[in-house]
């Protein structure tokens, strides 16, 4: 019986994770909790962590035309993890192990971005 009640809200929530949803979609590509965002000119750095991980992505306050993206996610000690190139929507996401370690982000669209600092420490 409870796998009857599952199955349509299982459906119900792939559904709404579609193609159509802009910020729903952006939100949904990083496991975790949202840890920080940092708005910029062009767009926003969004910070996600869960238990292990930390994830990044930057995205374009004005998704459709290709411009220049990237986004960068370090754990301190380790060396950075980078997505950079020509999007039209996003760049990322990125993902490093951050159990018990500061990590640091940055992102950037057309040349404008914005950074976090250590954080979760």
């Amino acid at each position: 019986m409870t796998y009857g009640l599952l199955l349509p809200l299982t459906a119900g929530a792939l559904v709404l994770a579609g193609p159509g949803q802009s910020g729903a979609e952006a939100m949904s590509v990083c496991s975790g909790r949202p840890q920080q965002t940092v708005r910029f000119a062009t767009g926003e750095l969004r910070v996600f962590k869960n238990r292990d991980y930390a994830c990044a992505i930057t995205v374009a306050k004005k998704p459709g035309a290709k411009r220049t993206m990237s986004v960068s996610l370090q754990a301190r000690g380790a060396s950075p993890v980078v997505d950079k190139g020509t999007f039209t929507r996003q760049a990322g996401p990125v993902t490093v192990h951050a159990l018990n370690r500061c990590v640091r982000a940055s992102g950037a669209v057309s040349g404008k971005g914005g950074s976090t600092g250590w954080i979760l420490c």
